[in-house]
Protein backbone atom coordinates (compact mmCIF):
# COMPACT_ATOMS: atom_id res chain seq x y z
CA UNK A 1 0.00 0.00 0.00
CA UNK A 2 1.22 3.44 -0.83
CA UNK A 3 1.28 6.23 1.70
CA UNK A 4 -2.10 7.89 1.77
CA UNK A 5 -3.87 10.05 4.26
CA UNK A 6 -6.40 8.37 6.52
CA UNK A 7 -10.01 9.08 5.45
CA UNK A 8 -12.75 9.34 8.06
CA UNK A 9 -15.47 8.52 5.55
CA UNK A 10 -15.01 6.22 2.56
CA UNK A 11 -17.65 6.28 -0.17
CA UNK A 12 -18.23 2.95 -1.90
CA UNK A 13 -21.19 2.45 -4.29
CA UNK A 14 -23.05 5.46 -2.89
CA UNK A 15 -22.65 4.42 0.76
CA UNK A 16 -20.70 6.44 3.30
CA UNK A 17 -18.72 4.04 5.47
CA UNK A 18 -16.96 5.30 8.63
CA UNK A 19 -13.18 5.02 8.30
CA UNK A 20 -12.66 3.47 11.73
CA UNK A 21 -14.56 0.28 10.77
CA UNK A 22 -12.70 -2.87 9.88
CA UNK A 23 -12.67 -3.49 6.13
CA UNK A 24 -14.82 -6.61 6.21
CA UNK A 25 -17.46 -5.06 8.49
CA UNK A 26 -17.46 -1.82 6.50
CA UNK A 27 -18.22 -3.70 3.27
CA UNK A 28 -21.12 -5.44 5.00
CA UNK A 29 -22.71 -1.99 5.49
CA UNK A 30 -23.54 -1.94 1.78
CA UNK A 31 -27.02 -3.37 1.23
CA UNK A 32 -26.70 -6.52 -0.86
CA UNK A 33 -23.28 -7.52 0.49
CA UNK A 34 -23.15 -10.10 3.22
CA UNK A 35 -20.26 -11.29 5.31
CA UNK A 36 -19.30 -14.12 2.95
CA UNK A 37 -19.43 -11.88 -0.14
CA UNK A 38 -17.28 -9.25 1.63
CA UNK A 39 -14.80 -11.93 2.67
CA UNK A 40 -14.60 -13.22 -0.91
CA UNK A 41 -13.93 -9.70 -2.24
CA UNK A 42 -11.21 -9.07 0.32
CA UNK A 43 -9.58 -12.46 -0.35
CA UNK A 44 -9.68 -11.89 -4.12
CA UNK A 45 -8.06 -8.46 -3.84
CA UNK A 46 -5.65 -9.61 -1.09
CA UNK A 47 -6.62 -6.83 1.35
CA UNK A 48 -6.08 -7.21 5.09
CA UNK A 49 -9.58 -7.75 6.57
CA UNK A 50 -8.51 -6.40 9.98
CA UNK A 51 -7.23 -3.06 8.70
CA UNK A 52 -9.47 -0.03 8.94
CA UNK A 53 -11.39 0.89 5.83
CA UNK A 54 -10.11 4.46 6.15
CA UNK A 55 -6.60 3.23 5.29
CA UNK A 56 -7.60 1.91 1.84
CA UNK A 57 -6.06 3.58 -1.18
CA UNK A 58 -8.10 5.03 -4.03
CA UNK A 59 -6.97 2.17 -6.28
CA UNK A 60 -8.17 -0.49 -3.83
CA UNK A 61 -11.52 1.30 -3.38
CA UNK A 62 -11.99 1.38 -7.16
CA UNK A 63 -11.05 -2.32 -7.39
CA UNK A 64 -13.61 -3.13 -4.67
CA UNK A 65 -16.31 -1.16 -6.52
CA UNK A 66 -15.47 -2.92 -9.78
CA UNK A 67 -15.77 -6.37 -8.16
CA UNK A 68 -19.03 -5.44 -6.40
CA UNK A 69 -20.69 -4.09 -9.53
CA UNK A 70 -19.57 -6.96 -11.77
CA UNK A 71 -18.84 -10.08 -9.71
CA UNK A 72 -19.13 -12.39 -12.75
CA UNK A 73 -16.08 -10.68 -14.27
CA UNK A 74 -14.22 -11.37 -11.01
CA UNK A 75 -14.79 -15.11 -11.52
CA UNK A 76 -17.28 -15.47 -8.69
CA UNK A 77 -19.49 -18.55 -9.11
CA UNK A 78 -23.09 -17.94 -10.15
CA UNK A 79 -24.48 -19.43 -6.93
CA UNK A 80 -22.81 -16.54 -5.11
CA UNK A 81 -25.09 -13.98 -6.77
CA UNK A 82 -28.39 -12.89 -5.26
CA UNK A 83 -30.41 -12.73 -8.52
CA UNK A 84 -29.84 -15.73 -10.74
CA UNK A 85 -31.70 -16.18 -14.03
CA UNK A 86 -33.57 -12.89 -13.88
CA UNK A 87 -37.10 -13.52 -15.29
CA UNK A 88 -36.98 -10.46 -17.55
CA UNK A 89 -33.46 -10.78 -18.98
CA UNK A 90 -32.38 -14.33 -18.09
CA UNK A 91 -29.00 -13.01 -16.91
CA UNK A 92 -27.27 -13.80 -13.62
CA UNK A 93 -26.66 -10.57 -11.68
CA UNK A 94 -26.08 -9.25 -8.20
CA UNK A 95 -28.44 -6.55 -6.88
CA UNK A 96 -27.25 -3.77 -4.59
CA UNK A 97 -28.71 -0.92 -2.51
CA UNK A 98 -32.09 0.40 -3.71
CA UNK A 99 -32.32 -2.11 -6.56
CA UNK A 100 -33.23 -4.86 -4.09
CA UNK A 101 -36.61 -3.54 -2.81
CA UNK A 102 -37.46 -2.16 -6.26
CA UNK A 103 -36.98 -5.56 -7.91
CA UNK A 104 -38.87 -7.30 -5.10
CA UNK A 105 -41.87 -5.00 -5.59
CA UNK A 106 -41.78 -5.62 -9.35
CA UNK A 107 -41.66 -9.41 -8.84
CA UNK A 108 -44.67 -9.35 -6.51
CA UNK A 109 -46.58 -7.08 -8.89
CA UNK A 110 -45.81 -9.41 -11.82
CA UNK A 111 -47.18 -12.36 -9.83
CA UNK A 112 -50.34 -10.43 -8.97
CA UNK A 113 -50.93 -9.41 -12.60
CA UNK A 114 -50.45 -12.95 -13.89
CA UNK A 115 -52.90 -14.14 -11.19
CA UNK A 116 -50.60 -16.90 -10.03
CA UNK A 117 -51.24 -18.68 -6.75
CA UNK A 118 -48.35 -16.80 -5.17
CA UNK A 119 -49.89 -13.57 -6.45
CA UNK A 120 -53.20 -14.39 -4.78
CA UNK A 121 -51.43 -15.16 -1.52
CA UNK A 122 -49.52 -11.87 -1.69
CA UNK A 123 -52.72 -10.02 -2.49
CA UNK A 124 -54.50 -11.53 0.53
CA UNK A 125 -51.55 -10.93 2.85
CA UNK A 126 -51.19 -14.64 3.61
CA UNK A 127 -48.14 -16.89 3.74
CA UNK A 128 -46.75 -17.57 0.27
CA UNK A 129 -44.32 -20.46 0.62
CA UNK A 130 -46.59 -23.17 2.02
CA UNK A 131 -46.25 -22.44 5.71
CA UNK A 132 -49.10 -23.30 8.00
CA UNK A 133 -51.57 -20.56 8.80
CA UNK A 134 -53.76 -22.20 11.38
CA UNK A 135 -51.82 -20.96 14.40
CA UNK A 136 -49.06 -18.73 13.09
CA UNK A 137 -48.96 -15.75 10.77
CA UNK A 138 -51.80 -13.99 12.51
CA UNK A 139 -50.65 -10.45 12.08
CA UNK A 140 -53.13 -8.07 10.56
CA UNK A 141 -56.75 -9.20 10.36
CA UNK A 142 -58.90 -9.98 13.37
CA UNK A 143 -59.09 -13.58 14.54
CA UNK A 144 -61.71 -14.79 16.98
CA UNK A 145 -64.21 -12.57 18.72
CA UNK A 146 -63.69 -8.86 18.26
CA UNK A 147 -63.60 -7.03 21.54
CA UNK A 148 -66.25 -4.32 21.73
CA UNK A 149 -66.22 -1.34 24.02
CA UNK A 150 -65.49 -1.89 27.68
CA UNK A 151 -68.65 -2.94 29.55
CA UNK A 152 -69.42 -1.09 32.75
CA UNK A 153 -69.05 -3.32 35.80
CA UNK A 154 -72.41 -4.51 37.14
CA UNK A 155 -73.49 -3.03 40.45
CA UNK A 156 -74.77 -5.38 43.08
CA UNK A 157 -78.41 -5.17 44.11
CA UNK A 158 -79.83 -5.38 47.65
CA UNK A 159 -79.69 -9.17 47.83
CA UNK A 160 -76.09 -9.34 46.58
CA UNK A 161 -77.10 -10.32 43.05
CA UNK A 162 -76.12 -8.09 40.16
CA UNK A 163 -78.75 -5.54 39.30
CA UNK A 164 -80.12 -5.97 35.81
CA UNK A 165 -82.56 -3.19 35.16
CA UNK A 166 -81.74 0.52 34.98
CA UNK A 167 -83.98 1.36 37.94
CA UNK A 168 -81.91 -0.79 40.27
CA UNK A 169 -78.69 1.02 39.28
CA UNK A 170 -80.00 4.45 40.22
CA UNK A 171 -79.72 5.85 43.70
CA UNK A 172 -83.46 6.52 44.16
CA UNK A 173 -85.73 3.54 44.67
CA UNK A 174 -88.02 2.80 41.75
CA UNK A 175 -91.69 1.95 41.99
CA UNK A 176 -92.28 -1.75 42.30
CA UNK A 177 -94.39 -3.69 39.88
CA UNK A 178 -97.86 -4.95 40.98
CA UNK A 179 -96.68 -8.59 40.98
CA UNK A 180 -93.89 -7.80 43.43
CA UNK A 181 -96.33 -5.94 45.69
CA UNK A 182 -98.67 -8.95 45.74
CA UNK A 183 -95.82 -11.26 46.77
CA UNK A 184 -94.89 -8.94 49.62
CA UNK A 185 -98.48 -8.83 50.86
CA UNK A 186 -98.77 -12.65 50.79
CA UNK A 187 -95.48 -13.01 52.65
CA UNK A 188 -96.64 -10.80 55.51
Amino acid sequence: MSEQEYRHIVRIIGNDIPGEMKTIIGLCQIKGLGYSFATAIIDTLKINPNSNIGNLTDDSVQAIEKLITDPVAGNFPTWFLNRRKDPETGVDKHLLTSDIPFTLRNDIERERVTASWRGYRHLSGLKVRGQRTRTSGRKGGAVGVAKGGLAAPAKKGAAGAPATDAAAQTETPAEESPAVEEKKEKAT
